[in-house]
């Protein structure tokens, strides 16, 4: 990441409902749910509740009690790009739906309601890139932030920033704020006076292996510890640790191929700059 980032969700104990345009969840689908659930339970201490059973089998994890992400598990015949995926919140997401649509984008399931917890789409950019849309009920999101093992910053790795960030800002109202540089193509998407998300042109050539792709960056506490640890969990270190800044960053992913950024940022808990690594 180059921009400012702004922590997941409250450090208070208080859980408010998440202002539309707020990442607000981020979910996984998997093949082996069981190991993927070790996997992540080691790594960040993650423990699991299952439901809602609307979902098929899904899990929340959940962090000193704080549910603060989901893990699905995928149909045994379908492979797909496996990636964690942002839920951006809405108060209306049949409307965002239709206006996703409008806008260029793809919705690839729903609206459908999650039980009690509340209704989601699952969509695409014009660019391609997967991010879900929530529509809280029951289901606030991501309750806890700013600490380790807690999703920190979500950022969109696509060709160029003008016009998938013209789309983003249409369906979800945020305001931009380019880096002014020469040398790089990164836009901020701001709610007010909150950064919330990133958006990084890095090329045809970066994306050939997979296309456009949000990138999820969790909090550790000691970026080389965790990227040690994980390699020892059978995961798979893409850019080693190395210094930003604004933090100490790392590139993995899961066994199952799943992309994600580590992060000790430089300033835990408070509006920090980060810097891609992906």
């Amino acid at each position: 990441m180059t921009e400012p980032r702004g922590s997941a969700g409250p450090h208070d104990g208080t859980h408010a409902r998440p202002v539309p345009g707020t990442p607000c969840w981020v979910s996984l689908v998997v093949h082996g749910m069981a190991a993927t659930q070790d996997f992540y339970g080691s790594l960040f201490g993650w423990e699991f509740r299952p439901g809602p059973q609307q979902l098929g089998p899904y899990v929340r994890a959940l962090l000193d009690g704080h549910e603060v992400a989901g893990i699905g598990q995928l149909p045994p015949d379908r492979h797909l790009p496996l990636a964690w995926t942002p839920y951006l919140a809405s108060d209306d997401v049949d409307l965002t739906a239709e206006t996703v649509r409008l806008c260029g984008g793809t919705v690839g399931v729903g609206p459908l309601d999650a039980g009690e917890a509340g209704r989601l789409v699952i969509g695409s950019d014009p660019s391609g890139a997967v991010f879900g849309v929530w529509q809280a009920a029951g289901h606030l999101g991501t309750s806890l932030g700013g600490v380790p093992g807690t999703p920190a910053w979500h950022e969109l790795l696509t060709f160029e920033t003008a016009s998938v960030a013209k789309f983003y800002e249409t369906v979800f109202g945020y305001e931009e704020e380019p880096e002014r540089s020469a040398d790089s193509d990164y836009v901020t998407l701001r709610l007010g006076d909150r950064p919330v998300a990133g958006i990084h042109g890095v090329g045809q050539a970066r994306l050939r292996d997979r296309g456009p792709h949000w990138m999820t960056y969790f909090e550790v506490s000691d970026t080389d510890e965790a990227a040690t640890r994980l390699v020892g969990l059978g995961g798979h270190l893409l850019e080693p640790p190395h210094d930003t800044p604004h933090g100490r960053a790392a590139t993995v992913a899961d066994p199952e191929g799943a992309r994600f950024s580590l992060i000790r940022t430089a300033r835990r808990g408070a509006d920090v700059h980060t810097t891609s690594s992906s």
